[in-house]
């Protein structure tokens, strides 16, 4: 694929800055939602909370998040990015300085569903920014930077949030990173502009959509509501489930599972669970870049995102199961660093995938739809495991569970996911609705 050489400084500075934004505003998200996770003892001991307790607050936060996917979706198309990630980022800090106030279960539950409607922009958001700033044969690179966030904000956030808490306790611990990810938001105002409020010229829009249609008209309701019939849609979210699902199956449960089961101490703890994670980001990169470098060596952009995924899911799956069965806590954290490694790949070459499945106007839709789908996975994985944990006494059920999950939704996603989505069959007049067939089901391979 030979790329548009138009890349002018200024292309350059605004993708850095727009990289930078996310990235930042990525690693916050994550260390926000893990407070919850690396507090778990304490807040269980001081508001009476059991196993299955924790396991329902946890999956308040994703519930909301899942659910809001798909309106969110829908108005960072409508809106644009600079506006939905402020507003989200802003919420969502509020929310996390709101869980150091409460006394009850019903309060925690409360804030921690307002956090998941207020970091449902950042991922559809930061896909759209791929599609609008980036060439189509770099937008692979720019998915695995800003995905990495979201496993350096889990690898920063155990540390990080187990010495706040030790020294400031758990209160002051959400109350600072409320204040802080309001610090955030207002940066990205401040700082970020759509490519609409941008003055380009034709070389650099060349560079920008170079092999696609010209950009579509803003998103319309109707043009949203028929992406549901196409197949590539279902298989990415099935797909997605399965990353997500097992993701956070560590994300949720990783510090308590060292300490329960593994019997590790709180400040052992803080420094062994971030192995894992920090794998997560060499892996998050490494999924991005191969995208980019299977498209370069002529590999469709469709099947360089389809084939990592599906492989790299599959071998989550593999040494998911392994953890659940070692003895020796070394081996284990071993394995399980190599699954967040593959799991991580895995979620870059899928989110990769929303920048070149859809016309360039649906970009955000078909990722926060994607999004929806795996985090109905990552909602249930935390009641799911919190419950066997109770039930059983112990996690190796629970990550067989995820391992399961995980190679059941990589062979869907493989075998689901085809062809991109034509502009033109979103639209009213298009064969895709012709009579007698499911909107575009017929027609998306």
């Amino acid at each position: 694929m030979a790329v548009i050489e138009a890349k002018t400084p200024r292309i350059r500075a605004i993708q850095r800055t727009a990289l930078a934004l996310l990235v930042i505003s990525g690693v916050v998200n994550y260390i926000d939602r893990a407070t919850l996770s690396v507090a778990n003892p304490l807040i269980r001991e001081e508001l009476g909370l059991s196993v299955a307790d924790m396991g329902l607050l946890l999956s308040a936060f994703l519930w909301a998040y899942a659910l809001a996917q798909l309106p969110v979706g829908a108005l960072v198309d409508r809106l644009g990015p600079r506006l939905m990630l402020s507003l989200g980022l802003g919420l969502w800090s509020l929310a996390q300085a709101a869980g150091g106030l409460v006394h009850s279960f019903a309060q925690f539950f409360t804030a921690r569903a307002v956090l998941g409607l207020g970091e449902a922009p950042q991922f559809p958001t930061a896909a759209r920014v791929s599609r609008d700033w980036f060439n189509p044969a770099d937008r692979g690179t720019a998915t695995g930077i800003w995905n990495c966030s979201s496993t350096l904000g889990t690898a920063l956030s155990v540390p990080l949030l187990t010495f706040l808490m030790l020294h400031l306790g758990w209160r002051w611990m959400f109350g600072i990173m409320g204040a802080l990810g309001v610090l955030v938001a207002l940066a990205a105002y401040a700082i970020y502009r759509n490519p609409a409020q941008t003055v380009l010229t034709p070389e650099e829009r060349r560079h920008l959509t170079e092999g696609e249609p010209p950009p579509a008209a803003r998103l319309t309701w109707p043009e949203w509501r028929r992406l549901f019939g196409f197949r590539t849609t279902w298989g990415m979210l099935i797909g997605f489930f399965g990353t997500i699902y097992v993701t956070w199956i560590y994300g949720a449960w990783l510090p308590s599972y060292l300490e329960m089961e593994r019997h590790m101490s709180i400040a052992r703890t803080g420094v062994m669970a971030a192995i894992p994670f920090a794998f997560g980001v060499v892996g998050s990169l490494l999924g991005g870049r191969l995208a980019d470098a299977l498209v370069r060596r002529g590999v469709s952009p469709m099947n360089s995102r389809k084939w990592p995924m599906a492989a790299a899911l599959a071998g989550t799956a593999g040494f998911t199961a392994a953890a659940a069965l070692v003895a020796d806590n070394n081996l284990a954290i071993a394995c399980i660093s190599a699954a967040m490694f593959l799991s991580y790949v895995s979620s870059s070459t899928a989110w990769a995938m929303a920048s070149v499945a859809a016309p360039a106007n649906c970009t955000a839709s078909l990722g926060a739809m994607q999004n929806c789908g795996g985090y109905l996975g990552g909602a249930l994985a935390p009641t799911a495991t919190g419950f066997i944990v109770q039930a059983t006494g112990s996690f190796a059920p629970a990550l067989l569970l995820g391992a399961g999950v995980a190679l059941v939704c990589s062979v869907l996603y493989f075998l689901i996911v085809q062809e991109p989505i034509p502009p033109l069959a979103l639209q009213p007049s298009s064969e895709a609705m012709m009579p007698g067939t499911s909107p575009g089901i017929s027609r998306a391979r």
